[in-house]
C-alpha cells in the first residue's frame, strides 16, 4: 500500500489516538470522511494495487482508466452522498483446496471494492486501538513472519504444549447481528452502520464474503473478544514473573502455546474450555477433526502459516524449535512453476526466467526466516534442471546439458533467481 495523502493520514492518526485514549468512545459524524474524494482516491489506488478479477459487471481497471478514473470516483461519491449507493452482488469463484475440496471466493465489483476500501480507511484506526498484540493478520505494519516468530519464541521458552485451533467454516459462520453489535460499541453513526448493513447483505444473510476488502477487518473485530480472553489468561497466570501462555492469531488460524511444567498442566484444559465458551457466544464452532493438542516433547509437530514446527536438539545440547516449509507449500510452488514451463515450451528462456523469477522471489522471501536450507536446495536443483531441459528441448537435444551450461551461467548470464540465503527474522521498530 502506498503512503496515504497527508490529510487522510493525519485524520486516521487522530482517530486512532482518540480511540486509544477513550476505549468506550463512540465515533459519530464519520460518514462524511468516507465520502471524501481523498478517501475514495486512496481506496481506488489500494484496490488497483491488489489487482484482482472483475466482478459481475465485468468492469476492469483498464476500462475505468480509459473512461476516466476521476469521473468513476465522482459517480461513487454522488451515490454515497445522496444515499443512492447499493452494492452489486458478488461474483463467486471456486478455488481448489487440498483433498479435492473448494473454497468459494466472493469477488465484489471494483466500484464496491472502492466503497469498502474507503469505509475501511476510516474504521480501521478505531478498531486498531482495540485489537490485541496476538492478533497479527491483515493489520497495518503486522506480518505473518511476526506471528510465526511469536509462536516459535514461546515454544523455545518452555511452552511445548500446543493447542492448534481450527474453526469450522469461520467466515460463513459470522452472524451479522453479532458483528453489527460489536461495531456499534464504537460507531454511533447511522449512515455508516447502514452502509455496513448493505455490504454484509450483498454477501448473503450470514457470513462474510471472502474477497471483500473490508472482510478481514470485520473478521478481526468478530474474534477480538477471544483475543482479549487469551490476553487476560496471560495476565492472570504471570504472578511469578513468567509467562505461561502465549498465542498468535492470523484471521481464523489460531495457535495457543502453554507451559510444559507439571505445575501448569491444568492450564491447557482451562484455556481450551474458555475458548469454547467464547466461541459459543459468537456461534462459531471448533472443527474437532482438525483442532488438536500437540506436545512437542513427544516429537509431535504442528503447522502454522505454511510452516511445520518441531522440537529438535541442537549440537550444543539445547532444545530449539525448527520451522520448515510445509511439503504442501513446496508442492504448490513447483506445480505453478511447472505450468509456466509447460505453457512456454516454445518461448525463449529469457521469457521463462522473467515469469518464474517473481514466483521464486516471493516464495523464498516468505520462507527464508525458517530452517529452510534443505527445502531451498531441493527447489533450486529442481528449477535448474527444468531450465536445462527447456534449453535442450529448444535445440531438440536430449539430457540436461551439464557440459554445455555451467551453473554460474544460468544465474549470471541468464538472470535466473539465485538468492536462497536463510535470514533471521528481525522485528520492525515500533
Amino acid at each position: 500500500m502506498t503512503k496515504a495523502p497527508s490529510k487522510l493520514q493525519d485524520l486516521r492518526k487522530k482517530i486512532y489516538i482518540k480511540a486509544k485514549a477513550e476505549p468506550s468512545w463512540r465515533f459519530w459524524g464519520i460518514y462524511v470522511h468516507v465520502c471524501k474524494m481523498e478517501t475514495l482516491r486512496e481506496a481506488y489506488v489500494v484496490a488497483k494495487q491488489n489487482k484482482g478479477a472483475p466482478g459481475v459487471d465485468g468492469v476492469t481497471f483498464d476500462a475505468i482508466e480509459a473512461e476516466g478514473a476521476e469521473e468513476f470516483l465522482q459517480k461513487i461519491q454522488n451515490e454515497l452522498v445522496t444515499k443512492a449507493y447499493y452494492p452489486s452482488r458478488n461474483r463467486e469463484k471456486e478455488i481448489p483446496k487440498a483433498g479435492g475440496k473448494f473454497r468459494t471466493l466472493n469477488i465484489p465489483c471494483i466500484r464496491d471494492r472502492v466503497v469498502q476500501g474507503a469505509l475501511k480507511l476510516i474504521l480501521e484506526p478505531i478498531f486498531e486501538a482495540d485489537f490485541q498484540e496476538g492478533s497479527c493478520g491483515y493489520r497495518p505494519r503486522r506480518t505473518a513472519h511476526e506471528a510465526v516468530e511469536r509462536v516459535a519464541t514461546a515454544a523455545i521458552k518452555g511452552k511445548s504444549k500446543i493447542i492448534d485451533v481450527d474453526l469450522k467454516s469461520y467466515f460463513d459462520s459470522i452472524g451479522h447481528s453479532i458483528l453489527l453489535g460489536k461495531i456499534a460499541k464504537r460507531v454511533d453513526d447511522k449512515d455508516v452502520m447502514h452502509l455496513i448493513k448493505l455490504i454484509l447483505k450483498s454477501g448473503g444473510k450470514c457470513g462474510l464474503a471472502q474477497g471483500g476488502s473490508i472482510s478481514t477487518l470485520f473478521s478481526n473485530i468478530y474474534l477480538n473478544e477471544v483475543d482479549k480472553m487469551l490476553e487476560k489468561a496471560k495476565e492472570t497466570t504471570c504472578g511469578d514473573g513468567y509467562q505461561h501462555i502465549e498465542y498468535a492469531r492470523w484471521a481464523d488460524d489460531l495457535i495457543i502455546v502453554v507451559d510444559e511444567h507439571p505445575r501448569w498442566s491444568w492450564l491447557e484444559k482451562a484455556v481450551y474450555k474458555r475458548l469454547q465458551e467464547e466461541l459459543a457466544k459468537l456461534k462459531v464452532e471448533l472443527n474437532t477433526e482438525k483442532t488438536k493438542i500437540v506436545d512437542l516433547r513427544k516429537n509431535e509437530t504442528f503447522g502454522f502459516l505454511g510452516f511445520d514446527f518441531r522440537r529438535v536438539k541442537t549440537k550444543s545440547g539445547k532444545w530449539s524449535v525448527h520451522k520448515t516449509p510445509k511439503m504442501k507449500a513446496r508442492t504448490s510452488l513447483l506445480r505453478e512453476l511447472k505450468e509456466v514451463f509447460r505453457r512456454h515450451q516454445s518461448q525463449p528462456i529469457d521469457r521463462v526466467v522473467y515469469l518464474i523469477n517473481p514466483k521464486l522471489r516471493g516464495w523464498t522471501n516468505y520462507f527464508r526466516i525458517g530452517n529452510s536450507s534443505r527445502c531451498f536446495g531441493y527447489v533450486r536443483d529442481w528449477v535448474e534442471k527444468k531450465v536445462r531441459r527447456h534449453l535442450m528441448r529448444a535445440r531438440k537435444w536430449r539430457g540436461f546439458g551439464w557440459s554445455k551450461w555451467s551453473r554460474s551461467g544460468l544465474y549470471e548470464k541468464m538472470g535466473l533467481f539465485a538468492d536462497y540465503k536463510i535470514r533471521y527474522y528481525i522485528p520492525k521498530a515500533a
